[in-house]
């Protein structure tokens, strides 16, 4: 299994529409943020009606024996509350909470910082499992990622303590179940429900913002097996179709992923792929957009106004450094942007024509 390649195509999907262009806070597009693979917390989807679910399923195929052994790994982000708070009393020692008036926004000497919400990685990894054993018993995984509150102090021109940046993180809880069902001889079907089960007696109007403190935000699954091979559920081989129509995945879909043909490992993910999808060689880093259209956002970022720029810089550093990555691109990597030919194949019906496999 290729990890590294697995985990670059994972990363992707884990900040497919973090932030878009124009990479500041006050574009239009940047209001509503993480529309995929949010696990909601289940009172909110009470409220919801079930239009936010509080879970999300994987359903596959893997042909093999009892002795197979699956691995599971659910990664999502937890959003981090950033306010900004100014300082109402002199500084206070380490460990106590400062006086602060929260605002959405501050300036201290030339720069402006504003209210945002950062996120982090998170990870819940299940056990190495013999498919025997979750097919007799399924195997749950409970997982907890504890609340935090830290004060960043703000400094002015002197040295002075004049605000602070607050960041804070809600306790999420949640379970991630492995089960299995043997579906015929060597047919294995393995599921994997990812549920968050963080308590909250919510409020019918609380803003989607609190909301998403205590989900998980872009969540998928990486599923690798030994012994055995996983099915494809897009292309699915004849013996697998009927059993591949009857999986059900909810809120996610698994492709293969890995090297071309390769059948240890699939990505389950909150965004539809295609099998073994792919992050083009030529990208110079994460533009969170997967759909390959580097060039045009790379032109477009460098259009921007000088004080649009030095928003995106007091407000998100990942979005500083797609800025920075992209001011210091020299023109030979621009050119590589423009497209490539990746390889040539005899097109349908033959005739000796050859179509591109794969444009960019």
């Amino acid at each position: 299994m290729n990890s590294k390649l697995i985990e670059s195509i994972a990363d992707a999907v884990l900040y497919e529409g973090y932030m878009l262009y124009p990479y500041r806070p006050s574009a239009v597009k940047n209001q509503q943020r993480w529309n995929f693979g949010v696990v909601y917390p289940p009172s909110h989807g009470d409220l919801s009606k079930g239009s936010d679910l509080c879970f999300m399923q994987t359903q596959c195929l893997v042909r093999g024996t009892r002795s197979s052994v699956v691995v599971i790994k659910v990664r999502f982000l937890r959003a981090v509350s950033r306010q900004l708070g100014k300082a109402t009393a002199p500084a206070v020692p380490a460990g106590i909470e400062p006086e602060l008036e929260i605002v959405e926004t501050l300036t201290v000497g030339e720069k402006t910082l504003q209210s945002w919400q950062e996120a982090i990685e998170s990870e819940v990894a299940v056990p190495a499992a013999q498919i025997a054993d979750i097919v007799d018993s399924p195997r749950t995984e409970a997982f907890v990622f504890t609340g935090s509150r830290d004060f960043e102090p703000v400094a002015d021109h002197s040295g002075s303590t004049v605000a602070s940046v607050v960041r804070t993180r809600e306790t999420i809880r949640g379970s991630v179940q492995l089960s299995a069902a043997e579906c015929g001889e060597g047919q294995f079907r393995v599921t994997v429900a990812v549920s968050n089960l963080t308590p909250w007696d919510e409020p019918a109007a609380v803003p989607r913002e609190q909301v998403l403190l205590r989900s998980l935000l872009s969540a998928h699954t990486i599923l690798s097996v030994s012994g055995g091979e996983f099915v494809s559920l897009t292309d699915p081989s004849p013996d697998f179709q009927k059993l591949a129509s009857e999986c059900k995945n909810i809120g996610t879909w698994p492709v293969l992923v890995g090297e071309d043909r390769s059948n240890d490992a699939m990505l389950s993910s909150p965004i539809i792929l295609y099998d073994y999808p792919q992050i083009a060689p030529e990208s110079p880093g994460a533009l969170f957009d997967g759909t390959e259209i580097d060039e045009i956002l790379a032109l477009r970022i460098l259009t921007l106004s000088e004080d649009e720029k030095r928003e995106i810089r007091e407000t998100d550093a990942r979005a500083r450094e797609v800025l920075e990555r992209t001011e210091m691109m020299p023109e030979e990597h621009f050119l590589k942007l423009h497209g490539v030919l990746r390889g040539m194949k005899p097109a349908a019906g033959g005739g000796g024509e050859h179509t591109p496999e794969g444009e960019r």
